[in-house]
Formats: C-alpha cells, sequence, structure tokens
C-alpha cells in the first residue's frame, strides 16, 4: 500500500479507511507521519523525553486497540493532540506536578553563505534573542506560539486541542508576537548602526 505525504491541511481519510480495516502498514504510516510533532508536543508538558515517547506510544497503542473507529473520526490530527494532552496531563496529575511548560527547542534561521562577520554576530544573536523571548511567555501562551509556529496547526485546531475559543488562541499569538518583536528590536537598537545592513 503507498501513501502519498501529505499538506498540514488534510486529512488521511484514505488511511484511516484501511486502519479500520486492520491495516497494519496504514498504521504504521500514520505513526511515522504524526509521531515526531506528537513527542514534541508531549515533551513541551511533562518535560521528560522518556515519558513523552511513551505517553505518545500508549496513546497509538489505544488507537490501534480501537481502530474499528478509526474512519469516524473527522480530524485525526486534533484526535491525536487531544489524547496526547491528555495523557500527559494525567502523567503529571500521578507524579503531582502542576506547572506546565512549552519550551521553543529550536527556530531556523538561516544564515546566507554571502553575509559578512558582523551579519553573523547579529543573526546569531538575534536568534538568543527570540529563544529567550519566547522561553520567557507565559506557559499557556508560549504553548499556542509552539502549536501554530512549529506544528503548523490552524487556530481552530489549537482551539479545539486546548478548549479555548479562537479568539483566545489569536489574542495569545499577539501577546506572543509582540513580546518578541520587542525583544527584536531592542537587539536592533542595541548594535551599533553601521553592523545592521539597511
Amino acid at each position: 500500500m503507498q501513501h502519498t505525504s501529505l499538506h498540514d491541511n488534510e486529512e488521511p481519510l484514505a488511511v484511516l479507511q484501511q486502519i479500520g480495516k486492520g491495516d497494519e502498514q496504514a498504521f504504521r504510516w500514520l505513526f511515522q507521519y504524526y509521531s515526531p510533532r506528537l513527542n514534541q508536543f508531549a515533551y513541551s508538558i511533562v518535560k521528560v523525553r522518556e515519558a513523552a515517547a511513551e505517553i505518545v506510544d500508549d496513546v497509538f497503542i489505544r488507537f490501534w486497540r480501537q481502530r474499528e473507529k478509526a474512519p469516524a473520526i473527522a480530524n485525526i490530527r486534533v484526535y491525536l493532540y487531544i489524547a496526547v494532552k491528555n495523557s500527559a496531563l494525567n502523567y503529571l496529575s500521578s507524579k503531582a506536578h502542576r506547572q506546565i511548560t512549552a519550551p521553543f527547542n529550536h527556530i531556523d534561521i538561516t544564515l546566507s553563505h554571502n553575509e559578512a562577520p558582523d551579519e553573523k554576530m547579529i543573526s546569531t544573536e538575534l536568534m538568543h534573542r527570540i529563544t529567550a523571548a519566547v522561553e520567557a511567555l507565559p506557559p499557556r501562551c508560549k504553548m499556542i506560539f509552539k502549536l501554530v509556529r512549529e506544528d503548523g496547526l490552524r487556530y481552530q485546531d489549537v482551539a479545539d486541542i486546548l478548549h479555548l475559543s479562537v479568539n483566545t488562541v489569536d489574542a495569545q499569538m499577539v501577546i506572543a508576537v509582540k513580546r518578541i518583536s520587542e525583544k527584536v528590536q531592542a537587539h536592533f537598537t542595541a548594535f551599533p548602526k553601521k553592523a545592521v545592513k539597511k
């Protein structure tokens, strides 16, 4: 069975139909497609890599055991994120943890091969500023920013996953972008004008 790659706004309906019929290859494809992002999401909640991986594995095991229900799932991505979120929160509850944090693990900033040393220094410092700004966001704001910007989820999907209104997601994104922008602006203000490419 062959599966083509999906765009972020497409749902693997044919794959779910095959899983509902007990197709193990379709299930493995679904696991390989979603597990990397779900592992990162689980880790953003529980802060333990091994636990995050176990949580995601358990979610997929439960999904396979109830595979006959797969074709009825309208949005598999939201379904899996909600399942992982609930399992992660249960893990925290069992361990008596109360604080949920969402680290931003990487920011992709590509440097041009033609950049001068001053420009590379600015880009490196800018990356650190952005990372620090994201780390300083309130936990819920940080998680929303991560889901939207890193995982590529729509505002509606994030709202469904976190049981929030779309307006709340939008407001939190405005706060996040504003705070990060302020950090970036402060960075450029701090550098000598001759070091900043106009």
